[in-house]
């Protein structure tokens, strides 16, 4: 049960540092969380419990890992600001790698 709400919070931490400065954003996603939870908030299999803290899980990094933010600048253009901690090395894709010696 404390980890439904480890869970619970950090989607909601997540949630805050993704959408931030993005109201409508922010609501909405704080709804779908609230939501999904109070939903299985019943549920007893540990299975089915397993799996959902699955799916929470992946959400999480999904949202933590791929989502950015843009702001239009004007009616045809998007700036992106994206979070420091995407900002990461761009390492090129290789479609044959090398073996290391």
């Amino acid at each position: 049960m404390g980890s439904v709400l480890q869970l619970f919070k950090t989607l909601h931490r997540t949630r805050q540092q993704v959408f931030k400065n993005d109201v409508r954003a922010l609501e909405a996603a704080r709804i779908k969380i609230n939501e999904e939870f109070k939903n299985n908030k019943s549920e007893t299999s540990p299975k089915k419990i397993e799996e959902l803290m699955k799916i929470g899980s992946d959400v999480e990094l999904l949202l933590r890992t791929s989502v950015i933010q843009g702001i239009h600048t004007d009616h045809n253009t998007l700036k992106l600001v994206p979070r420091k901690d995407l900002l990461v090395e761009n390492v090129p894709y290789c479609d044959a790698p090398t073996q290391k010696q």
